[in-house]
């Protein structure tokens, strides 16, 4: 059988090249994805701030919540538990006599507090510092500088008013000892003189972090903190590991216990890389591949397996059973997707790192990820292409194989006809799904997008498994219209409504390449849309907002806000907060809000209540609904550093795009957030204000409030969503190319430019016979594209604000329209006028 499918991929070289190209770039695809997605998920800090210490005891990171299910059946009581976790994007602090009470311990030479918080650094100049690769800057007390360990280079220890930086940090500011440098913390504003240069052995500094130290005694005022992030333990020659974490631990109460690569768990979450995002990220690429390979490489095998069948017939007359030419089928796909994955794999390594490269420039990824090659993800991208496409043959054979043996000597061989049932059931469950999707999810929320997706998936099945009927029914008006005048345009006609598993054949494809693109491109471009619109709505009653590079403390809002002439404020500080749904808790984008003044200077479109103040906080539609939340209900809230709160809900808001979900008083998210600083104050003054600001604080900028850019990175998650779509047209339209050169190469496509030739027709006469049948199997792919795209935009956008859009964006739908559009006659004519070249066409003997 294997001798028997080798010979038969070297007869057919030029019909399987389509599927070859197909697979190789499906294999590639799935292997850059797998790749990608693989590293994030594995991708670890890169670098250990503890590295000297033994244990460490760590502060709260996440929120942890127990649900506990008792079921009662019979004589017997069954009690299921399930534990959900939320990360923190702060660090919770630690009792202050912690470090004290571990010193005694046995194997314990010291252990030393280690408080860890975000500063934001300039120069006199008013220059942002940054750490390498744009890391942020973590200040510490000085104390903390053996646990990595960092030592002096030059200078000395701070004092009062001082802080040591790391040689990185000196070397980007072109500081030196002597210097000064503004420090920024969530207590205040600090000139700060440079005492020492410090740095870790062999390198300037820590990759994902830039230090700055503090005096010990000035630790606590310029933190912020009650008390230490986390406590590190650095060990006695000779200590017992084993004994010295047990003696930790009976110490250190219910706190976290980290040894070996644990302890870099220990750290500041806001200092170390996030994967969360491109975790969800990579993963889409991963779907929207995956389906695009099996839709793409499902057609392109089906169509070249129909440009067999005379060949099949052929070889059921000699006696070959029906499952024998399904196994010699199957046989060839595997092996032609065997050959397809040897380029295709290195292919994948080489889009991951491009990828990747890409959306470190965008910020979409932390700019220390980097792609690792696994041989594993490798081997089963290769599995993948090579399953999808036997799968591929498989179908394509089950009816394929059915045909009579004495259609061999017919002029040619047609697949039985049948299975409309079947096609039927699929596309009646489909759509019922992506119907499902679409009413009950609500697309207004965090799955919008996702949801999305897989109801054009959905819808895109149903589409493939009705491709012919609905092609046919589309046909008929589409091939009199762009089929009118002439006879050529008559016999266009004629054609495609004769061959409708044909035209389908190269249309789905184009839905394909239309409707996830589209869908994606303007489902992102309104949420990008309503997003400043709402944020210019926000702020449209301020007269001005103020703002200053890395955030305001809330003491230097609080006095501006207070001058004279200030007749409205609204300062909003950036945080997030953690909720319990279920018995799973839920983090949200949420905004600590300060409003002063009679004149109001944000408008949050408020739907219920009031704004939040003391002991309450203000929460969006979408989430009150989620929750069933009514003004008056007490919630319990987990603040960034884990801190719990119970708060009344004050109000209902509606303007919560680019702002959040959750509002609560700026004073108690100042004392939670480990940053703490405040983004943006919207302001409304009489008289000369801007004035006293620039005069009192030249380090702020006061800007038009239209000119304000909407909170949030959206422009990231855009670019992100733009390179998605690239990757995933460059993809469908190579299937388009591949389809429409094989339908038109095909051996009965061959003949029939013969006939037509030797009944008189000239080379110009085919090729507008050529265009024409591509027009038409271009206009009905279009026309499903279409239906598909306004079904699932329309659906998203109605969720979104209550009005149907079909279109969003007019230039993105045209540009999109055109490109396919374009693609598919090209993909048309080229191999139409390759194959009408007078020596490519057979002879009157040939195959007669």
């Amino acid at each position: 059988m294997i001798r028997l499918a080798l010979g038969s991929l070297r007869q057919h070289r030029g019909a399987y090249a389509g599927t070859f190209f197909a697979a190789m770039l499906a294999v590639a695809l799935l292997a850059g994805g797998g790749l990608l997605l693989a590293s994030v998920l594995t991708a670890k800090p890169p670098a250990d701030r503890f590295a000297a210490a033994a244990v460490v005891v760590s502060g709260d990171r996440d929120v942890t919540l127990e649900k506990v299910t008792i079921k009662e059946k019979k004589d017997k009581v069954k009690v299921k538990r399930k534990v959900k976790s939320e990360r923190l994007t702060g660090a919770g602090s630690l009792p202050a006599d912690l470090a004290g009470r571990m010193d005694g311990l046995p194997g314990v030479a010291t252990a030393v507090a280690d408080v860890a918080f975000p500063v934001q650094v300039r120069t006199p100049e008013g220059r942002p510092l940054r750490g390498a690769d744009d890391a942020p800057v973590i200040g510490h007390g000085w104390a903390s500088a053996p646990l990595t360990p960092y030592s002096l280079r030059t200078g000395e220890a701070p004092g009062p008013g001082q802080i040591v930086i790391d040689a990185d940090l000196a070397s980007r500011s072109a500081t030196t000892v002597g210097g000064r440098l503004i420090v920024t913390t969530k207590t205040g504003v600090r000139d700060m003189t440079v005492s020492g240069v410090a740095a870790p052995a062999g390198r300037d500094g820590l990759p994902a972090q830039a230090a700055l130290f503090v005096a010990d005694d000035e630790v606590a005022s310029v933190s912020g903190l009650p008390g230490p992030t986390a406590v590190a333990v650095l060990a006695s020659p000779g200590a017992d590991p084993v004994a010295l974490r047990h003696a930790v631990e009976g110490v250190a109460g219910k706190a976290p216990v980290l040894t070996g690569a644990d302890r870099v768990h220990a750290d500041l979450p806001g200092a170390l890389p996030d994967y969360i995002g491109p975790i969800s990220m990579f993963g889409f690429v991963i779907g929207i591949t995956a389906f695009s390979a099996v839709f793409v490489l499902t057609g392109t095998v089906t169509l070249g397996v129909r440009q067999r069948l005379r060949e099949l017939a052929l070889l059921r007359t000699c006696g070959a059973t029906p499952g024998q030419l399904r196994r010699l089928l199957g046989v060839e796909s595997v092996l032609l997707a065997g050959v397809a994955a040897l380029p295709g794999a290195p292919l994948g390594v080489v889009f991951a790192h491009l990828v990747a490269a890409r959306f470190r420039d965008l910020g979409a990824v932390p700019a220390q990820f980097t792609v690792r090659t696994d041989v594993i993800v490798l081997v089963a991208a290769t599995v993948a292409g090579m399953l999808v496409t036997f799968v591929g043959a498989r179908i394509a054979a089950r009816r394929a194989v059915r045909i009579a043996p004495t259609q061999a000597l017919a002029e040619t061989a047609n697949a039985p006809t049948g299975g409309l049932a079947p096609r039927a059931a699929l596309a009646v469950v489909t759509s019922a799904g992506a119907i499902a999707l679409l009413v009950f999810v609500p697309l207004d929320g965090p799955l919008g997008m996702g949801m999305s997706f897989v109801s054009s998936a959905l819808l895109l099945c149903a589409v493939a498994a009705l491709g012919p009927l609905l092609i046919r029914v589309l046909t008929a008006p589409l091939s009199r219209l762009v089929g009118a005048g002439g006879a050529t345009g008559w016999l266009a006609g004629l054609v495609t409504r004769a061959e409708p598993r044909r035209v389908a054949a190269v249309a789905v494809p184009l839905v394909l390449m239309f409707a996830i693109n589209a869908t994606m491109l303007l489902n992102s471009a309104l949420l990008e849309e309503l997003t400043a619109r709402e944020q210019v709505d926000r702020t449209a009653s301020a007269t001005a907002q103020v703002t200053a590079a890395g955030g305001l403390p809330l003491s230097t809002v609080e006095r501006l806000v207070a001058l004279d002439g200030v007749t409205g404020a609204a300062a909003t500080l950036p945080t997030r907060a953690i909720v319990e749904q279920g018995g799973k808790p839920e983090d949200y984008v949420t905004q600590g809000l300060l409003v002063a003044g009679t004149e109001k200077a944000l408008d949050l479109d408020l739907r219920a209540g009031t704004l939040p103040g003391t002991g309450t906080f203000a929460a969006s539609e979408y989430i009150t609904g989620q929750y069933g939340w009514r003004v008056g209900d007490e919630v319990r809230i987990w603040l960034a550093d884990g801190h719990q709160v119970n708060l009344r809900l004050a109000g209902v808001y509606a303007r919560a795009r680019g702002f959040g979900d959750l509002a609560l008083p700026a004073s108690l998210v100042a004392a939670h957030d480990p940053r703490g600083l405040v983004s943006t104050v919207g302001l409304r003054y009489r008289g000369d204000v801007p004035d006293r600001v620039a005069a009192s604080w030249p380090e702020l900028l006061l800007t038009p409030t239209l000119g304000a850019a909407p909170a949030g990175d959206a422009q990231n998650q855009q670019g992100a969503w733009e390179l998605m779509v690239v990757i995933s047209l460059g993809f469908t339209a190579i299937a388009v190319i591949n389809t429409f050169a094989i339908a038109i190469a095909t051996a009965a496509r061959r003949r029939e430019f013969a006939d037509l030739r030797l009944a008189g027709a000239t080379t110009e006469q085919l090729h507008r016979l050529a265009g024409r049948e591509a027009m038409i199997t271009v206009s009905a792919g279009l026309t499903l594209g279409i239906a598909v795209t306004a079904i699932v935009v329309g659906a998203f956008s109605t969720a979104q604000d209550g009005t149907l859009r079909v279109f969003v964006d007019a230039g993105t739908y045209a540009g999109m329209l055109g490109a396919v559009a374009a693609l598919g006659l090209v993909a048309g004519a080229v191999p139409a006028r390759v194959l009408l070249r007078r020596r490519s066409l057979p002879a009157l003997s040939d195959g007669r």
